[in-house]
This record gives C-alpha cells, sequence and structure tokens, in this order.
C-alpha cells in the first residue's frame, strides 16, 4: 500500500532515474553496435554521456533520503535487514544473470564464464548489478558513521567520490562506480531535509538557472577533458542534482500527467533494474539475427521503443513471477521467513508436563 503521507517528487526522480539507466543500455550496449548506425546514434551516445553526472548520483540522494530513518534508529534490526536483502538481491540476481545471458555471448555486459569470475563479481568486481551493492555497503558505513558530525562526514565522502571519478582505481568491474556515488548516498541521508526545502521552494526559474548551470558546466567538461580532473565530477553532479531534485519536485506539483507515470514507476524500480539486462540482451540477440539494418529515423526511434519495451517486459516478468510465488527472487528474506514458519509448523506444540 502506498504512504499517503509520502512526497510525490522523490518517486517522480526514481522513475526518471530508472527511465535513463535502461536507456543508457539501450544506447550503449545495443544501438551503437547496430549495423549502419551513425551520427544519429552518436547524438543519442552523447546525450547519454551529458545525462551520467544527474543519473546515478540522484538515485542514490534518494535512497539516502529513504534510508534516514533506518540509520538513525536506536533499533539496529531495521536497517541491518534492509542491507542483507540487498546484499542477497545482489547475489541472487547475478547467478540469474550468469545463466539468462550465458546464450548471448555477443551483448556487451559482464557474465561470468568461470567459477573464478563469478566470485571476483560477488565480491570485489560488482556486475552492471553494482547499484545493490553499493547500497549495502552504504547502509553499513551510514550506520557505523552516524555518530560522525555531517560537517565532517561529508567532506571526507566526497574526497571518498573525488577519488573514485578520479580514473585512478584499478579496472575491477563497477568498484569505482561503488566508490563514487558514497557522497551522494550519505548527502542523501544527511541533508534529508535541505533537499526537501529545495524542492518546496523550488520554481520554474530555480530549474531554468540549474539546468542551464549543469548543461553549461556539462558541456565545459566534456569539451576540455576535465572528467578525472580532481573534484570536478562530484562537483558537477552536486549541480546536476540540484536541477534533478528541482525539476522532478515541479513535474509533481504542476504536471500531473506526466508525475503520475513517473511516480508510479519509481515505485516499481527494483524489479526493473534486477531484470532489464536480461530481456534487453534477447532482443539485442533477435535483432542482430533478423541482419536489419538501421536508418536515421529507426535511430532516433528505436532507442526510446526499445526503452519502453524492456520496461514493460521487466513489469510484465515481475508480476508473472510474483503470480508464481517466486517473489522471492525480489526479496530473498522472504526465503527466512518461510523456513521458520516450516520448522515451527514441523515442531508442533510443546508437549505440556
Amino acid at each position: 500500500m502506498i504512504d499517503r503521507g509520502r512526497q510525490g517528487w522523490p518517486d517522480v526522480a526514481k522513475g526518471v532515474c530508472i527511465i535513463l539507466v535502461v536507456l543508457w543500455h539501450v544506447v550503449t550496449k545495443h544501438a551503437i553496435e547496430v549495423p549502419g548506425a551513425g551520427a544519429v546514434t552518436s547524438v543519442w551516445a552523447t546525450l547519454n554521456a551529458q545525462l551520467l553526472p544527474l543519473r546515478m548520483p540522484l538515485f542514490f540522494v534518494i535512497s539516502g533520503m529513504f534510508a534516514t530513518r533506518a540509520l538513525t534508529a536506536t533499533d539496529r534490526a531495521d536497517w541491518r535487514r534492509r542491507a542483507l536483502r540487498l546484499a542477497a538481491l545482489y547475489v541472487v540476481w547475478v547467478l540469474i544473470q550468469t545463466f539468462a545471458l550465458a546464450p548471448t555471448p555477443e551483448f556487451d555486459t559482464a557474465r561470468a564464464t568461470d567459477a573464478g569470475e563469478l566470485l571476483a563479481q560477488l565480491t570485489f568486481s560488482p556486475t552492471n548489478l553494482w547499484y545493490l551493492l553499493a547500497l549495502a555497503v552504504y547502509l553499513a558505513v551510514g550506520r557505523m558513521a552516524r555518530s560522525v558530525p555531517t560537517v565532517v562526514l561529508l567532506p571526507v565522502a566526497f574526497a571518498v567520490s573525488a577519488v573514485g571519478a578520479s580514473g585512478v582505481l584499478p579496472d575491477l568491474g563497477n568498484l569505482w562506480q561503488v566508490v563514487q556515488n558514497v557522497f551522494f548516498f550519505l548527502a542523501g541521508v544527511r541533508l534529508r531535509a535541505f533537499a526537501e526545502r529545495l524542492a518546496v521552494g523550488s520554481g520554474a526559474l530555480t530549474v531554468f538557472m540549474l539546468g542551464a548551470a549543469y548543461a553549461g558546466l556539462a558541456a565545459v567538461v566534456g569539451v576540455l577533458g576535465l572528467r578525472h580532473w580532481p573534484a570536478v565530477w562530484p562537483l558537477l553532479s552536486l549541480v546536476a542534482v540540484g536541477f534533478g531534485i528541482t525539476v522532478c519536485a515541479l513535474l509533481d506539483r504542476r504536471a500531473e500527467a506526466i508525475a503520475r507515470p513517473l511516480r508510479w514507476l519509481g515505485r516499481r524500480t527494483l524489479p526493473i533494474y534486477v531484470i532489464h539486462m536480461i530481456p534487453l540482451a534477447l532482443l539485442d540477440a533477435a535483432l542482430r539475427a533478423s541482419g536489419l539494418r538501421t536508418t536515421p529515423v529507426v535511430e532516433a526511434v528505436a532507442p526510446v521503443v526499445l526503452t519502453a519495451v524492456v520496461i514493460a517486459l521487466c513489469l510484465a516478468a515481475h508480476a508473472a513471477l510474483v503470480r508464481l510465488r517466486l517473489g522471492v527472487l525480489f526479496d530473498p528474506l522472504l526465503a527466512v521467513g518461510w523456513v521458520r514458519a516450516r520448522r515451527s509448523a514441523t515442531a508442533g506444540p510443546s508437549p505440556s508436563r
């Protein structure tokens, strides 16, 4: 059941972010590989690259905001349960992807081909599902650092994120992304009230100014090749997150026709995130096998269409799996409850003396 007192704009933001995640993978893992892809696809690739400072940092800020109560509560069970659930989800879906993506070797994404690679992906070399592992780690960090003053914690986290964005870390899957985004999760936890005030006080002028600043800074960073310069990326992402919060808040207040489906989608991001690479890989294989070549018109509309199709397939697959009583795939801790209930039923009532 949806919390009627829940603010709408964070769900709008999550809806936007999950669309951008799928769109990014559609373009980078499929569209640019299509025979005949040309200038229009290059425009899509460039646009997606300019959205990198927005997509995951905003996602993590919202995730941090939603985790605030769990991390500050005196009861430690809530955050531990959340972290364990996320870690278990990561393991389950890495295993599922390992087998599901095996028939599509030409699809460009990480998949283990032996036990050593699988062990690495489950530990220090995260796959495309790295967001789940990152959240589990961030929850532990946020809980351990709960007594550290914000004025100390956030600068340290910013420095860590700056290192992750600098390109100096070894090439271990998406480990650098886990390091790069820790600041934004912790900022969501510690600066939740500030983000809410920014959302409430935002208007069209604020959105325009932050959007212009984001676009201008992104262009400068791209043209001058400043991506890996110290602190440049997290600073650019901060501006992008500010723009994302204000535009989503404005949509939530003034564009209900747009905000309603985004809110609905934003409350269903988990199944889309964990499933989407599988239907995308299968669609990519089918389109490769068809031998069809692209045209400028197809290049222009295909990423949007494929993104919508992949999201729809993910939601349909989730509904089907839940109907088949496989909802445990999306909450592995349900299995623990089932085992305990079965043990209790098997044990029966204690004998009377």
